[in-house]
């Protein structure tokens, strides 16, 4: 809120600045000729400049791009004042020009400054530096895993979320496979798709930008991301790796499974179910509510029993964490 008000606050500051400069310029062109007229074509001048203003929200843009507009304003204003003199039938008083050339230079550099859009397949989406970075691109592996859907529920992923076309063509292409399990979980990824589209917390947005030099999905999406400043949400870890050394920042689900699983220290104790026999002699495994592997020291007795168990270690593999428990007399 306070960001909005400092915007606004500069906004008004620029336009009271912009008529204060028409003003200037009625005074002296009254000085200098003594027409009442120029406090008319003054006020004329400032009450357009509002109200374009006004009409137009303004957002932050390219400085450059401004600069050019400001001398595509003044060549204009040069065409038009000839055009206009040609056209009507009484020779407007060429002090007047002045007004016309700044008004014509103010809006040029205003709407160039303040225009900074693209359009990707009819689709706007603004690319201004305080919200580019809460637009995110899926891939493939994380709508078909199933998982954003949930976290999207809990509020954890909000903002535009992007899925490019090309990335629902590898989704329909699994679909149709004839392996049984890619298309099982290509049509449950569509099945995740028209959730986030229900889910009110997300802007869900298709765009058909491609690019068709490119090979690969992976490049694609790393290609689209700089584009947009945009993070990429994906499981796949080559995906993952090659986008970190072209600067694109990767929302990684299952790094952030891990990072809510629960933590034990050795010592802790806790209830287990043994579920099933361990790779080593006389072992028992068990599961914590997350999916955490639990292997119990001589627990292989207690298959099918609950029992407290003592934790002894915990080991991080690049599978997921692994407790090493014994069992608690």
């Amino acid at each position: 809120m306070a960001r909005e008000r400092s915007r606004r606050s500069m906004n008004i500051l620029r336009r009271v600045v912009a008529s204060l400069v028409f003003v200037g310029l009625a005074v002296i062109h009254f000085l200098l000729f003594k027409q009442w007229m120029t406090f008319v074509f003054a006020a004329l001048a400032i009450g357009l400049l509002w109200f374009l203003e006004w009409w137009w929200s303004s957002k932050r843009g390219n400085i450059l791009l401004a600069f050019g507009g400001l001398i595509l304003g003044y060549f204009v204003a040069q065409l038009a004042w000839n055009v206009v003199n040609q056209m009507v039938l009484l020779t407007l008083p060429q002090a007047y020009q002045f007004y016309f050339s700044a008004l014509l230079m103010y809006l040029g550099f205003f709407f160039s400054y303040t225009m900074k859009r693209f359009s990707l397949g009819g689709l706007g989406i603004e690319t201004e530096e305080k919200t580019c970075q809460d637009l995110k691109i899926l891939d493939t592996s994380v709508i078909i895993d199933g998982r954003i859907a949930d976290v999207a529920e809990t509020g954890f992923i909000s903002g535009v979320v992007i899925i490019p076309k090309f990335v629902l063509n590898e989704i329909q292409a699994l679909a149709d496979s004839r392996d049984p399990i890619k298309r099982s979980r290509a049509r449950r990824g569509l099945d995740i798709l028209n959730k986030l589209k229900e889910n009110s917390t997300i802007d869900l947005r298709i765009i058909s930008k491609d690019f068709p030099e490119i090979r690969g999905v992976d490049m694609k999406l790393i290609a689209l991301a700089k584009e947009l400043r945009a993070n990429i949400v994906t499981n796949d870890y080559n995906l993952n790796k090659i986008a970190k050394l072209d600067d694109v920042r990767i929302l990684n689900i299952n790094d952030l499974a891990n990072a809510l699983k629960m933590v034990f220290l050795p010592g802790e104790e806790f209830e287990l179910d043994v579920l099933k026999e361990g790779k080593e002699n006389n072992q028992g495994v068990g599961y914590l509510p997350d999916g955490t592997m639990v292997v119990v020291a001589n627990g292989q007795s207690y298959i099918g029993r609950r029992i407290l168990v003592k934790v002894t270690s915990v080991l991080q593999t690049s599978a997921g964490r692994i407790v090493f428990t014994e069992v608690k007399k």
